[in-house]
């Protein structure tokens, strides 16, 4: 039976999520959570609230799915230990530095990787099952056609979102929040920026980067056909009406094997929706149809949100069906054996029956006493009763027999499983050496690779993958060492074309690939190029390095959300690299918001064969509310990379002595000339500081 999950930000929600028909919930306590702005539990309400779910047959995954500074590893590890002793049933994790803490603090607990982790291929589900997880949650952005050649060949379950608010990037590769606000998405403070207005050719005139709630209603019955072990609903911070109201509507529909009736439409609708809903993820049919806003004036339904509030209140929705065997015997205590639904058994002995003085007891009056379960979760399904001649019991004592064998049921239903825990091992302080970083570079085009950029020296040059075609590297193989960069997003169905040009790579010369996505792995291991972390891996703590290198990384990107100190006192167990200029990606998004916004003259069929005479060739450039312009630019799969409209720039003084390896100088908009001045003024060679420059996040990180 496909398993449907819903949000619960809070007490309130928990109970009108498992009162209409959850059959899990995902919550949050603490401070490590995807979203820190909702209510969440305390320590004590999260173990009341697991006891609650167990009780009702509902399972509880806590979610630890954001980034983590070594400080806060400590805290963390608490926090495990906790869930652990409540009983939580699983824990969702992004941050590879959190898992590699999981496993070792509790390592019995099974672990889900979020969606935060951007797990979107099958090669990506697979290395997630070889790290031990039990299940992945998939990119939100994915076809039928994709989830259906995962979910056929993944070695793990399989969760998908099916309805609810969609993120304009991809999950756990949004770096606008963090940039522009210094609230992370990251780290669970996502400040929604693409909610806000903009817009093209120097106006913010409208909404291209909000796209509508997702509703997969009509296809829940095809997703449990294709072999999706679980549906997830979002809303963690929603009003719990909403959450009444959606997980009522899905539990019917896979309860009764159906699909949606318009009256339920409307009713998803009512509860909350952005110009409407859309499924264009899932249909492959992406565009202008996708995006919508809430309008300022949108009003909750309260009148049916009262009556959802008034059912769910009661906590008479959701019982546990019991069946009784009941034994009165003379000169023996009275025994009550009652078993569950599902194989929970409990036996309880009771006073000691009298001889009847004047009328006996009979089984209908043992059964009627029995049956009266009301103020608990119990309902009595069935109830056999073996009563011998002649004897009397009182009411109390029977009240007494049915309250023992529910309250040890209960327990039964509630015990927690065996687990291990274990202390964090310390993590070490990383001690730097007072070496210089060697100048890496990326570049985002073909003219940007020049003879003279090598000539001032590159230690390694990263380059798309897909530009190998167009690259001549021979002329530069014996000064520089060259890196094909993969896409951060692509397709299953992409991965052998991916494998085809990293092997065309390797006869061109170039030395190893960098890894964005725990995917890519797999691909680089049909080669003999070395892999290299990319940014994209969300590097923010030392175990996540230690992890990397135990996968066999040769090196590692760190996140650009760290601040300085903490790029300093990360313990480099892999020589790791830092970006020190360029425009830092702000989001990469599955909607073209070039062609959804100023049109594409081949339409999409043909944008993964980009000419000069495409827009998507040409500098085109989001402008905010403020008058800031942000450049749009193709990556593979006729994807779209927004980039910063500030240009990061550190200098020597900021990045040396923190123990890099490499600096990165990250070209995109440069034109050939200026990325050669760049490199020449970080050689010392030349005097230059961008116009319009940002320190990032480097002094100031984020919260």
């Amino acid at each position: 039976m496909t398993e449907l999950l819903a949000p619960a930000g809070g007490q309130e929600a928990l109970i009108a999520a498992v009162q209409n028909g959850a059959d899990a919930v995902y919550m949050g306590f603490g401070d490590f959570n995807a979203r820190r702005n909702a209510r969440n539990f305390s320590a004590e309400d999260f173990a009341a609230a697991v006891r609650y779910c167990h009780l009702r047959g509902v399972k509880v995954y806590l979610t630890l799915n954001t980034l983590l500074s070594d400080r806060e590893l400590p805290a963390l590890a608490e926090t495990a230990r906790q869930a652990s002793d409540f009983g939580v049933d699983a824990i969702l994790v992004q941050d590879l530095g959190v898992w590699k803490a999981l496993r070792q603090v509790i390592p019995d607990v099974p672990l889900h990787a979020s969606t935060q982790q951007s797990v979107h291929t099958l090669s990506g589900v697979q290395m997630t099952s070889e790290l031990g997880f039990t299940r992945a949650v998939l990119a939100r952005e994915l076809s039928r056609g994709d989830i259906a050649a995962i979910a056929e060949k993944a070695p793990i379950e399989i969760e998908t979102f099916v309805h609810g608010a969609l993120c304009m990037c991809y999950s756990g590769q949004c770096e606008m929040s963090a940039l522009i606000g210094g609230r992370s998405g990251n780290r669970g403070l996502c400040a929604q920026p693409c909610r806000l207005p903009y817009g093209f050719r120097g106006k913010a005139d409208g909404y291209p980067l909000s796209l509508k709630d997702m509703n997969l209603a009509p296809y829940v019955g095809e997703m449990a056909e294709l072999g999706v072990a679980c549906l997830k609903l979002e809303g963690r911070m929603k009003r719990p009406e909403y959450v009444a109201a959606i997980v009522g509507i899905y539990a019917r529909l896979l309860r009764e094997k159906r699909q949606p009736t318009a009256e339920e439409q409307r009713q998803l609708t009512d509860a909350f929706s952005r110009s409407g809903f859309t499924d264009g993820y899932y249909l492959e049919k992406r565009g202008k149809a996708m995006f919508g806003t809430r309008p300022e004036n949108a009003r909750w339904p309260e009148e049916w949100f009262s009556e959802l509030r008034a059912a769910y209140e009661k906590e008479d929705m959701r019982t546990v069906s019991v069946r009784f065997a009941c034994s009165i015997r003379e000169n023996a205590p009275m025994e009550l054996f009652a078993v569950d639904e599902t194989g929970h058994e409990a036996r309880v002995l009771g006073a000691v029956p009298e001889a009847a003085r004047s009328r006996a007891l009979t089984a209908e009056e043992v059964e009627a006493r029995l049956l009266k379960t009301g103020g608990t979760v119990f309902r009595v399904s069935d109830c056999r009763v073996e009563l011998d001649d002649g004897l009397a019991v009182s009411a109390s004592a029977l009240n007494a027999l049915r309250r023992d064998a529910l309250s040890a049921l209960e327990e039964a239903r509630c015990a927690m499983p065996p687990r291990r825990v274990f202390p964090l091992p310390k993590v070490q302080k990383g001690k730097n050496g007072d070496f210089s970083p060697r100048f890496t570079v990326s570049i985002a085009r073909k003219e940007q690779l020049s003879p003279a950029l090598i000539d001032e020296g590159v230690d390694v040059l990263y380059f798309p993958v897909e530009l190998i075609d167009s690259l001549d590297l021979a002329p530069y193989l014996e000064k520089t060492e060259f890196c094909a960069v993969l896409p951060r997003i692509y397709r299953t169905k992409d991965e052998a074309s991916l494998v085809s040009l990293l092997k065309k790579c390797e006869q061109k010369g170039v030395r190893s690939a960098a890894i964005g996505n725990l995917g890519h792995l797999a691909l680089v291991h049909e080669t003999a190029l070395t892999p290299r972390g990319d940014f994209g891996l969300n590097v923010f703590n030392s175990l996540s390095l230690e992890a990397l290198r135990d996968l066999g990384l040769s090196s590692a990107t760190l996140s650009p959300e760290l601040r300085r100190e903490q790029l300093r006192d990360l313990n480099k167990s892999l020589p790791c690299e830092a970006i020190v200029y360029g425009r830092l990606p702000l989001m990469i998004t599955e909607n073209c918001i070039i062609a959804a916004n100023l049109g594409c003259k081949f339409g999409a069929s043909r944008c993964d064969a980009p000419t000069s005479e495409s827009r998507c060739e040409q500098t085109v450039e989001l402008t905010d509310r403020k008058g800031e312009t942000f450049p749009v630019l193709r990556v593979y799969g006729c994807r779209n990379e927004i980039q910063n409209g500030k240009t990061l720039y550190l200098t020597p003084k900021d990045y040396r002595g923190l123990g890099l390896r490499y600096a990165r100088l990250r070209f995109t908009t440069e034109s050939s000339e200026e990325c050669v001045r760049v490199l020449r003024a970080y050689h010392g060679r030349e005097d230059y500081a961008p116009a319009d420059f940002t320190r990032g996040l480097f002094l100031r990180g984020v919260e």
